[in-house]
């Protein structure tokens, strides 16, 4: 053995002391603790370790991480898919208390800091984890608060929170709704807002940046009418005037009206399949004295006849609906197909050196997969796109860092060489 070489070492390693018990009995009840870190809001069973025994469902809990420190709070349903959504992450005490403090920040983030009663009275109140109130979406349109409920604990506390909206806010009335299959499962009785929404009315009309809109709640697709492309619709008008103008999957006329009421455009074709929404444009059209071309009939074989027939436009806008309802690669083949297909169709129907708008509702499609199914679809067309922006929806939906993926709105706009 040479003299450098250094023998076994023959020590025994000292054993790792196990951790010290955790101590509930000083946690403020009810609890619940995570098995593993996370600062999501969402909390899947998975992820959801020991409860205390006198938590019941809907009820508002503090939060333990695995190490047993205090993470936040939140609402707590076993029987739900999400039986634990965290709305408040602090290592200070949290009780009740919170929501009427989120309430108003969310309220004073739209009409304090962004002003948008200047320019429109139909705007998104509350966003879900956005705002810190995981389980509830709130658009006002003119005097009335649309609700859309996804959580039980947020049902059980909604009654109460109303007058309090209602003041903050300037409205009246409410209508609020579950889906079916969510309210059974959560346990969310279908009889708790029918006072509230028999009080409501079925019909308003709303104004956005100088347009006129009637949104029908008994017709409208989840809320009649979509707050999130308020800017998007305003942006178009920069580069109507004088245009010949196509609007496909226009559902109820927001693009077209703005191209034509605000931005001076010669001719607007607006196409849709849903014969209701059509109906619906057309009555918002005649609201604003506007004449449209109304297409009833499918975006897809719309397109392929156009361009069959040789049509162009000076601007196409492309706002289909979701397509992607998975995050399953194999399960979502089909709909990133259809997005790719339709924009190479609605490609084929611009004029060279047009405008091409397109938008993607998809949340569990990136940007930057959506961008790149555009992109393929236009190189198949032997076409370039020159991007000049990249968007999404108004600021009246905030998103917060920990929650990204709520951002599911985005909108590429070009030019076609």
């Amino acid at each position: 053995m040479s003299e450098d070489r250094l023998p076994p070492e023959t020590a025994e390693k000292a054993e790792k002391a196990p951790p010290a018990p955790i101590d509930r009995s000083t946690w403020q009840r009810p609890w619940a603790q995570l098995k593993y870190f996370t600062f999501q809001p969402a909390i899947f069973p998975r992820l959801l370790g020991q409860v205390s025994p006198d938590a019941r469902p809907g009820d508002f809990v503090t939060v333990y991480d695995k190490a047993g420190q205090r993470l936040g709070g939140g609402l707590f349903n076993p029987r739900a898919k999400i039986p634990l959504r965290v709305v408040s992450h602090s290592q200070e005490p949290v009780d009740e208390s919170y929501f009427e403090l989120a309430i108003r920040r969310a309220v004073a983030l739209r009409r304090e800091l962004f002003a948008l009663d200047g320019c429109t009275d139909a705007y998104r109140l509350i966003n879900s984890d956005g705002d810190g109130l995981s389980g509830l979406t709130i658009d006002r349109y003119g005097d009335t608060l649309l609700c859309e409920v996804y959580s039980l604990g947020i049902a059980q506390r909604l009654p109460r929170w109303l007058p309090l909206l209602h003041e903050l806010a300037g409205t009246k009335f409410a209508r609020v709704q579950v889906d079916h299959d969510l309210g059974s499962l959560e346990g969310i009785k279908p009889s708790t807002f029918r006072e509230t929404n028999e009080a409501a009315p079925m019909k308003v009309k709303i104004r956005e940046h100088g347009v006129r809109y009637e949104v029908d709640f008994g017709e409208g697709h989840k809320t009649g009418f979509f707050c999130d492309q308020r800017e998007n619709r305003k942006g178009i008008a920069r580069f109507t005037k004088g245009a010949r103008v196509l609007d496909l999957c226009c559902y109820t006329g927001g693009f077209s009206l703005c191209a034509k009421v605000l931005g001076g455009a010669e001719e607007v074709t607006s196409v849709d399949l849903d014969e209701a929404a059509i109906a619906q444009a057309k009555r918002n059209a005649n609201l604003n004295q506007a004449r449209l071309k109304f297409v009833h009939a499918d975006a897809f074989a719309y397109a392929r006849q156009m361009q069959t027939n040789g049509e162009t436009w000076d601007v196409v806008i492309l706002d289909p609906p979701k397509f992607i309802f998975t995050r399953d690669e194999a399960g979502n083949w089909e709909g990133r197909q259809k997005y790719e297909d339709l924009n190479q169709l609605a490609i084929s129907l611009v004029k060279p050196g047009g405008i091409f708008v397109t938008c993607s509702c998809s949340g569990l499609l990136s940007l930057e997969d959506f961008e790149q199914h555009v992109i393929k679809a236009a190189h198949r067309r032997h076409r370039r796109l020159q991007f000049f922006d990249r968007t999404g929806p108004g600021a009246d939906h905030p998103v917060y860092s920990n929650c990204l993926e709520s951002r599911y709105l985005k909108v590429l706009w070009s030019r076609v060489v």
